[in-house]
């Protein structure tokens, strides 16, 4: 199978993490893809353009990092991270990393525009919403789901806040010791470390 990501991504990250915690790096080639480049030959693989972009050894496509994670801890039978349908606890926690992981990347997006370029507008509204969600997963982060053996909502939300160190003006370890304990510990653990973004 083919893994089609780019280094910068916390989709794609999520979906290395995945490949690296059930031991699949013989079944999984990870490929950078050319993205965001007209005419990219990546485009005759995955019309979207989106990464992370799974494509399986029958030819199938999958797309999305909450999909390709779900196939790839089922690929052995014995799923360790799958959310069932009813969990409503993991998926709402899943949810709320998610939220953060998605407004942090639009902002990282919004700065890598040219200064003339960037809306003021978006840039103060994904800044007072990655505070907002900071300020909740300080109380949320005592919750038994995520001081738990490592879980999708676990990894959702290290992905997230690993893309904090690409936002300078975003100092929010010194505030709020318990996500920052937290994302220090669980940033050891090895697919975590072997997944931050060069």
């Amino acid at each position: 199978m083919k893994l089609y990501i780019t280094p910068g991504s916390p989709y794609a990250r999520l979906a290395r993490i995945m490949v690296l915690e059930k031991a699949l790096q013989h079944r999984v080639e990870v490929i950078v893809a050319e993205t965001r480049t007209q005419d990219s030959p990546y485009y005759a693989i995955n019309p979207s353009g989106r990464v992370p972009f799974l494509l399986r050894d029958d030819g199938t496509g999958l797309e999305e990092s909450a999909l390709i994670c779900r196939y790839l801890d089922h690929l052995d039978g014995q799923p360790a991270f799958d959310i069932p349908a009813t969990a409503w606890e993991p998926q709402r926690l899943t949810a709320r990393a998610t939220s953060l992981m998605d407004g942090l990347s639009v902002w990282v997006r919004e700065l890598r525009r040219p200064p003339n370029e960037q809306s003021p507008g978006i840039l103060r509204h994904e800044a007072q919403r990655a505070l907002r969600l900071l300020d909740l997963w300080e109380a949320e982060i005592a919750h038994p789901a995520m001081q738990a053996s490592p879980n999708m909502p676990q990894l959702t939300l290290a992905c997230a806040l690993g893309m904090a160190a690409r936002l300078p003006d975003l100092h929010w370890q010194p505030t709020r010791p318990a996500l920052a304990t937290w994302f220090a510990r669980l940033s050891g653990r090895p697919s975590v470390a072997q997944t931050v973004p060069a």
